[in-house]
């Protein structure tokens, strides 16, 4: 579904201020359990949803300048300042799976040299639960908006919810261990978080990657081209396509093909060929695709 700008804008920041406003009441929450049940995880948990909250502002920024229609120093418009907040995103989602991974090494290393970890107490339990369900809700809603707007900022967003939401269900099995099955057990809470840590590097890297082929000028996917190759030669008088270039702009992407047409046609009528593809490429990949199409008279 094509979203026009001013709509996708709002959605946008719509979804990113519930965000938001959800990640300042669950973080002082969580910080406040952390601490009145003397529960280290659960305060690493509260500094990771504040985390979150940064990242929020990003979105909201970097949405507002992608936006901004072309200008005289833009000829492609500012697209790819959705995919530079993308990549800072993935950048700090990175930095706290490394930031839980040293935390929980550290913890591990205390109780393998004969320390203990304290008791938490219920509250910091209660807490994780709570954060638990409501991330991975803001996680489902905040996806759902990004993809259905083509907005990759907001669907990295909507990932760093979810590391939120699994980082406190290892949070959650660690306490759950150490509050139930005794001392011996609280080693579990910081093992947790060490496989937590790792699917959130994970997440981290892909979106990187992605982020990166964007600013790089990465090609579409060859099916991607494929099916804009068999749009363009949809009708029988545009022959042979070729010098097909394709790459993403933000959540619009360019495409640029040379074709060949009957020598003897007139210009007009190569012209209204070009226009129908025009608008079937559109219809197929939405209003903002830039496109750019060169005639040729068949050899």
């Amino acid at each position: 579904m094509t979203v026009d700008t001013s709509t996708r804008e709002k959605e946008i920041y719509r979804v990113t201020l519930v965000g938001f406003v959800v990640n300042l009441i669950l973080s002082a929450a969580k910080l406040a359990a952390g601490i009145l049940g003397r529960s280290g995880a659960m305060v690493a948990d509260a500094i990771h949803s504040f985390s979150d909250m940064a990242t929020d502002i990003v979105v909201i920024v970097f949405a507002r300048i992608s936006s901004k229609p072309k200008d005289d120093g833009h000829d492609y418009g500012h697209g790819k300042y959705e995919t530079l907040a993308t990549i800072i995103i993935s950048l700090a989602l990175a930095a706290v799976g490394i930031g839980i991974l040293s935390s929980s090494i550290g913890s591990i290393r205390t109780i393998l040299e004969g320390g203990t970890l304290p008791r938490p107490g219920a509250v910091a339990l209660v807490a994780a639960v709570v954060s638990i369900v409501a991330k991975e809700i803001l996680y489902r809603y905040t996806v759902r908006v990004g993809r259905r707007i083509d907005s990759p900022s907001v669907i990295a967003n909507a990932w760093h919810h979810r590391s939120d939401a699994l980082s406190s269900l290892g949070t959650l099995a660690g306490i759950g261990c150490a509050y139930f099955l005794g001392e011996k057990w609280r080693i579990a809470d910081p093992i947790a978080a060490l496989l937590v840590a790792v699917f959130i590097f994970k997440i981290a890297l892909d979106l990187i990657r992605t982020g990166l082929g964007e600013l790089l000028e990465k090609s579409l996917p060859a099916d991607v081209e494929q099916e804009i190759l068999s749009i363009v030669t949809a009708n029988p008088e545009v022959r042979e396509p070729h010098n097909l270039r394709t790459r993403r702009i933000g959540a619009s992407i360019a495409i640029e093909v040379h074709v060949r047409v009957d020598g003897a046609m007139s210009v007009a009528h190569s012209h209204a060929l070009t226009v129908d593809i025009e608008h079937r490429l559109r219809v197929r990949f939405g209003a903002g695709t830039m496109i750019a199409i060169h005639v040729e008279p068949l050899k």
